[in-house]
């Protein structure tokens, strides 16, 4: 397990300026996986990189050096390596399990309980399993990790309320402004999390609810499932002035709204009152947007102040959920622990008893045994052999070897000769 590592950074270690640069756009995670294994020859791979997260999980038959991932990272982003390296957290074996189950179960989000986060691991692992990068390590713990979050999700109430990214901007927006049956409504981006806002701010009756894209075919498609317009982002600096709400999340790599480009746009507007949130990662809005009169900010970082509220609502649930992960937690690292001595263990067994029923016939074709007493000495050797091994066995398979395993199992193999011949003369 030690052979599993986890480097990473999240909404805890990294602010957002440096998240973003980090970030891998879907279409870059295939190029990405595969330079990777150009560097680690044989590496098992999952990128999982979120509006919060960019994690790599790997796994490879030798212990992968940190700064070989170090380097990756900067050499693939174009940064250097002391702009991020900071912000990275490491984990191996174990506590890599632990981390991705507590991911899963939306332990560690940025808004507690939410259940985006467990399609975005199931979607990682799926890509990764479809583009040939997962094996023996990380299908088996990727499928558990999903199996873990179902379970924390449906027997818990940490999901319950309006705790996702996107009914918390619909509460920023309720800071904002009294009703929303007279404002129009701009969604930059069709994706699955503009849609997830779409769906929030549709069940609050705006007079208006514009969807934009540079497909204007698919914009049209996603806005009508929730009684918009679909129109194209071709036309946004109108679109803008014709908005009150606007909400973007397109995962554009340059920022599509600059402070000179909405500052011309305050006058046609008649300095009207605006709320942004920019949800997208490489962000879509410049910051300094917000510095403008009568505009309203946020990116997801301000979403912390809501963060420490569900948190601090859901100490019960928190702590069942912690109950089950460590249950599940155990439980696979038990698996893994048997998967890995269980045929080693068998070898043992089988090496030694037939040396010692080697032993056996060399003795009894000198003496004369009838069957009854041939049988008795065979039962005798038996638990001799049973005898010697239950102590060696029975601590290979407890718990207190986790991620010294390896090494167990390689002393034991050069212990017990398992690599080699049966010696019929010692």
């Amino acid at each position: 397990m030690q052979r599993l590592l986890l480097l990473g950074l999240n909404h805890t270690t990294a602010p957002l300026e440096v998240r973003e640069r980090l970030a891998f756009a879907p279409s870059q995670v295939r190029q990405a996986s595969a330079e990777l294994l150009r560097i680690i020859p044989g590496c098992e791979i999952v990128i999982l990189s979120t509006c919060n997260r960019v994690e790599l999980y790997l796994s490879a038959d030798q212990l992968i050096p940190r700064q070989t991932v170090l380097a990756f990272l900067g050499t693939f982003h174009g940064l250097a390596e002391n702009e991020f390296a900071s912000h990275l957290y490491e984990m191996r074996g174990k506590a890599v399990v632990e981390h991705l189950f507590a991911v899963a179960s939306s332990l560690d989000s940025m808004v507690l309980g939410e259940t985006q986060i467990l399609g975005q691991v199931r979607q990682a692992y799926e890509s990764a399993r479809e583009a040939g990068t997962t094996g023996p390590m990380l299908n088996p713990l990727f499928q558990r990790a999903v199996s873990v979050g179902k379970e924390v999700l449906s027997q818990t109430h940490l999901s319950e309320g309006r705790v996702s990214v996107a009914s918390v901007a619909v509460d920023y927006a309720g800071h904002i402004f009294d009703t929303f049956s007279d404002k129009t409504v701009l969604c930059v981006g069709t994706g699955k999390m503009s849609q997830l806002v779409l769906r929030q701010f549709a069940a609050l009756k705006p007079r208006q609810l514009l969807v934009a894209s540079r497909n204007p075919d698919r914009a049209r498609d996603i806005a009508q499932q929730f009684g918009g317009v679909g129109v194209s982002s071709s036309d946004l600096d109108s679109l803008l002035i014709q908005a009150d709400i606007v909400v973007s999340s397109t995962g554009h790599p340059r920022t599509l709204i600059t402070r000179s480009r909405f500052e011309a746009l305050l006058k046609p507007r008649r300095y009207r009152p605006i709320f942004m949130i920019d949800i997208a990662v490489p962000r879509d809005i410049e910051p300094s947007v917000g510095e403008l009169e009568g505009v309203y900010l946020y990116n997801l970082d301000d979403l912390q102040e809501v963060v420490t509220r569900t948190r601090e609502s859901r100490t019960d649930s928190v702590e069942e959920a912690r109950k089950i992960i460590h249950q599940q937690v155990e439980a696979f690292m038990a698996w893994n622990r048997q998967r890995q001595i269980g045929p080693m263990i068998e070898a043992i067994y089988q090496r030694y008893t037939r040396m010692a029923k080697t032993e056996l016939q060399r003795t009894a074709s000198r003496m004369q045994l009838d069957d009854q007493q041939r049988k008795l000495l065979e039962e005798l050797v038996h638990r001799i052999v049973q005898k010697i091994l239950h102590d060696p066995v029975t601590q290979l398979r407890s718990n207190e070897l986790h991620d010294n395993i390896q090494t167990y199992v390689h002393a034991i193999e050069k212990l017990f000769k398992l690599d080699g011949p049966v010696d019929h003369d010692t």
